[in-house]
Order: structure tokens, then C-alpha cells, then sequence
């Protein structure tokens, strides 16, 4: 179960963070209200996932699934780009918490 609400918490981070692109410096009412929502669901969401996870296996899966599904959020939905080095960087990240999930007492 706490990977389930695990998951919860990366999805509605990836939905707050996008959301303030989309509210333009907290200037347009729709998005940033759901920046709002998406951080509180998100930090709700975690608290509940870490009574069963380690903190730093939870919050490294967290930031490194959150960083690469925005960055492709990014592409996507924005026409940013991403050089190689940076597809790098994430692959690096994820790699990092793999080790740190794996290196963990099971």
C-alpha cells in the first residue's frame, strides 16, 4: 500500500508543478489554485506512504520520478527540449535511487 500512495504523491506533484507553469506567476486563478491542491494532495500523500516506506527510499522515488515525468511534462506540453547530458542527468538520478532502494534492508 504505500507504494500505491507513493505513486499518488509523484502524480499530483507532477500535476501542482505543472499547474505553475500554467498560472503564470500565480496570475490566473484555475491553475494556481490547483498548484495549491496538487502540493497539499501530494505532501497528504506522502506522509501516508512513508508509515510503511523508509524516508529517504520514499522521498528519493519521489523527487527522481517526479524530475523525469516533468521533464517530459516539459517536452511534451511545452515544445521544451532536452539535450542528452540532461537525459543523462535524469537516468543518473533514477540509477542513484535504484541503488538506494536496493542497497536497503527488504
Amino acid at each position: 500500500m504505500p507504494w500505491l500512495w507513493l505513486s499518488g504523491a509523484i502524480i499530483a506533484e507532477v500535476i501542482g508543478t505543472t499547474s505553475l507553469k500554467f498560472s503564470e506567476g500565480f496570475t490566473r486563478l484555475f491553475p494556481s489554485a490547483v498548484v495549491v491542491l496538487g502540493y497539499v494532495g501530494a505532501f497528504y500523500m506522502l506522509s501516508q506512504a512513508l508509515k510503511g516506506m523508509d524516508l529517504g527510499v520514499a522521498y528519493g522515488v519521489w523527487a527522481a520520478v517526479g524530475v523525469a515525468l516533468v521533464a517530459v511534462v516539459g517536452v511534451v506540453l511545452f515544445g521544451e527540449t532536452l539535450t542528452w547530458v540532461q537525459v543523462g542527468g535524469i537516468a543518473l538520478v533514477i540509477a542513484g535511487v535504484v541503488a538506494l532502494e536496493m542497497g536497503g534492508r527488504h
